[in-house]
């Protein structure tokens, strides 16, 4: 079996620009969680782990690297890959079918099908696909966590409903409370978010505009908001701790 054919128990992803990264320590955190839930490696175990995954990482060039919890019996594992392009718009496809998720909180499992998801998406013409319960709230998208602007409220899906901790997502929201912009968890249908502006979240792309609904009769609003909440976002890039020597 190849390392791509190895099923997933947890995994994580982050952008590293010339040795910069966003909320690494939100991806620790939502990765060691994941792991020590499974049970499969000790808190030791991951802890060694990341000091040497952060050790090697590129200090130059533009990287999106992936920690992964695989196999059986499971191992932690570092794959080092070139940063795929980056965007601030996107178009969302919304199939007509709910979230078939197993895994929906827990980062890894599900990577395959959501993968084949937004190949789909791409058939008509858009880069995601949007993920809906079975009564049609909105939940996310297949790598993007989703939020919108109702008014001078700044929206979230119900938190009651299963979706992945996006790390994003919640850098934004926390950014959005400490300027005193008012947030909210709403139950919308994609109807429901016409004229509104929508915004896609994800570590490789940051907050990106949606553009475009395709398969429903919705148009999303302009982004208003859009360009200086991206910037905002951007600047909070740090610089990894300088390798130790040697490595």
């Amino acid at each position: 079996m190849t390392t791509e054919d190895t099923p997933l128990l947890v995994a994580d992803s982050w952008l590293v620009l010339d040795g910069s990264v966003r909320s690494l320590d939100r991806h620790v955190r939502r990765f060691t969680r994941s792991c020590l839930e499974i049970g499969a490696v000790t808190p030791e175990q991951l802890d060694g782990f990341w000091r040497e995954t952060i050790s090697v990482l590129p200090r130059t060039g533009a990287w999106f690297p992936r920690v992964e919890l695989a196999g059986d019996p499971a191992t932690l594992r570092l794959r080092i890959r070139p940063a795929p392009p980056r965007g601030e718009h996107v178009r969302v496809w919304v199939p007509d079918v709910p979230d078939h998720r197993r895994s929906p909180a827990r980062k890894g499992p599900d990577l395959q099908s959501l993968t084949a998801l937004r190949a789909e998406a791409e058939k008509h013409g858009a880069q995601e696909a949007l993920l809906r319960t079975a009564d049609g709230v909105v939940v996310e998208a297949a790598s993007s966590s989703v939020l919108w602007w109702e008014d001078d409220v700044l929206c979230s899906p119900p938190e009651e409903i299963p979706a992945l901790p996006g790390t994003t997502a919640g850098l934004v929201l926390d950014l959005a409370a400490s300027l005193e912009v008012r947030t909210a968890r709403r139950a919308r249908h994609v109807d429901e978010l016409a004229g509104r502006e929508v915004w896609l979240l994800n570590a490789l792309h940051g907050i990106r505009l949606v553009s475009e609904l395709i398969g429903c009769d919705a148009a999303p609003g302009s982004g208003t908001r859009f360009t200086s909440w991206r910037e905002r976002v951007e600047r909070l890039r740090t610089p990894l701790d300088p390798p130790p020597s040697g490595l």
